[in-house]
């Protein structure tokens, strides 16, 4: 059962006892079929936590569901519901945890979710989310978006590749990047990774592979396994991905295409050096080998612009490059896209027609108007200058809590720095030990396994005082693992 924060109204002030409220609500979701026989209850522990309550509250409100033959507890496995009615055995009903459990689409780590669970918590301070924070959205200028939006038609569905007006400005946009392209060749998407989505179930046999950095944002999420689709890593170093390593790969798993994100690269913040792209485009126009170039952070620069995106170069169509205005507009708007030869757009625009039936056009109404009335090119300069001032603060925060125990980047742009810690210190612990106290942290293990002593911090999201407190408070944290 989902282990999801439980959003239920217990009243202290009532007379009747909280044991015997959690016991109501519990007994109905139970007969209303939301827990059906077979599900697994969350721990008296993880109850309590969520409720608020002391564990010996749950444990008499469970106590007594077990007295009335509702729910069961075995060795090893947990509490389950056992019956749903007071008087009939339920010997005939659905097992959907046998159907959860068969699904194709695999499950994120138990740390993704538990991340995805706790940020939306009001007590919790987020120090690795990637997005902007609440006061870096451009609310005011959305909000005059929309007022002035009453005679557009925007509420019904919008054609395949997405909103003409958009992908004209689109091209415009990106042909400040030295991208050339028409609006046929570019897909409206819900965010680059329905981007991805589309890619992996579109374009790539089964069996197959992809080949990506290590450590990526692409083994956080489970779209090319969920497909059938094996990823290989790709080492890296200070210049981007090592072309001998990939080489390696390459001859070893012949894999479909190379996933990468070359500008502020995600976890790392790397930037990959002029060499290497000219080396990795060789590469790929000498082998056919599709690349897949991730470019949503490539707006954040902070020192100077980075070099030119790799589709810049692109002269035979080799490369998917995706963007996005998650991560400078607003990420609730859900406005990305692909561009990519016409043949390719067409097949995943007919992909995304039999799964979505085209992305919001309330959306697309609001990206076309950031882009064409010139919000992009102003917002970014004024929150280039507010993520700078957070970095610089990060930074130092680091050198004073942590120059003697850790190591990190100073990123040119982006949103993360990467921390490696100690190899005494056991990532997994420290994640549990910083939640209970409210900080959340990305294990540096859920980009890449061998990462296992990294955390990935964000300067983007957090209020800075917060952040900087964390940070103290997870120096302490670490050397407290560090004893064990």
């Amino acid at each position: 059962m989902s282990k999801s924060k439980l959003r239920w109204l217990l009243e202290r002030d009532q007379t009747l006892p909280l044991y015997r409220q959690i016991e109501q609500q519990l007994r109905q979701r139970i007969s209303n079929g939301e827990w059906p026989v077979g599900t697994r209850l969350p721990s008296q522990r993880k109850l309590a936590e969520q409720l608020g309550v002391n564990r010996s509250t749950v444990t008499q409100a469970i106590d007594e569901l077990a007295s009335w033959g509702i729910i069961a507890g075995n060795k090893g496995g947990g509490t389950r519901v056992v019956n749903n009615t007071w008087n009939r055995l339920a010997a005939n009903t659905i097992n959907w945890d046998r159907y959860v459990e068969s699904g194709a689409h695999q499950p994120n780590l138990p740390a993704i979710r538990q991340i995805n669970e706790a940020e939306y918590r009001a007590d919790i301070i987020r120090t690795g989310t990637g997005e902007p924070g609440p006061e870096l959205l451009p609310t005011a200028r959305i909000r005059h978006i929309l007022a002035d939006a009453s005679d557009e038609p925007f509420l019904g569905y919008e054609e395949p590749k997405g909103n003409l007006r958009l992908r004209q400005q689109i091209v415009h946009y990106v042909a400040k990047q030295g991208i050339q392209c028409s609006p046929e060749s570019i897909l409206i998407v819900s965010g680059a990774l329905q981007a991805l989505q589309l890619i992996a179930i579109g374009l790539l046999q089964r069996p197959s592979s992809i080949v990506a950095e290590a450590p990526s944002y692409i083994q956080s999420v489970r779209v090319f396994q969920s497909a059938g689709i094996g990823v290989h890593r790709v080492a890296m170093d200070a210049q981007g991905i090592k072309m001998s390593h990939l080489r390696q790969q390459l001859t070893e798993h012949q894999p479909g295409l190379l996933y990468t994100i070359p500008t502020f690269h995600n976890p790392t913040g790397t930037i990959m050096s002029n060499e290497r792209r000219a080396e990795l485009l060789e590469l790929s126009s000498s082998l056919s080998l599709p690349l897949i170039e991730d470019d949503v952070y490539r707006e954040l620069w902070l020192d100077e612009e980075p070099p030119p995106p790799l589709k810049s170069q692109d002269r035979h169509g080799n490369i998917l490059y995706l963007g996005s205005l998650s991560k400078m507009m607003s990420p609730g708007i859900r406005v990305g896209w692909i561009i990519a030869p016409v043949p390719v757009i067409d097949r995943l625009a007919d992909i995304k027609m039999q799964t979505d039936y085209g992305s919001s056009g309330l959306s697309q109404y609001v990206a076309t108007r950031w882009l064409a009335d010139g919000h992009q090119a102003q917002h970014q300069a004024w929150l280039r200058e507010q993520l700078q001032a957070r970095r610089d603060r990060l930074l130092a925060a680091l050198e004073y809590h942590f120059g003697d125990i850790g190591a990190w980047n100073v990123p040119a742009g982006g949103f993360y720095i990467w921390l490696r810690l100690p190899v005494t210190v056991h990532v997994h612990r420290l994640f549990k030990l910083a939640l209970r106290e409210r900080i959340l942290i990305h294990p540096g293990y859920m980009y890449d396994r061998a990462a296992a002593h990294h955390i990935r911090l964000s300067y983007s999201y957090a209020e800075m005082g917060q952040l900087e407190h964390s940070i103290q408070r997870l120096r302490q944290l670490v050397k407290q693992c560090m004893d064990v």
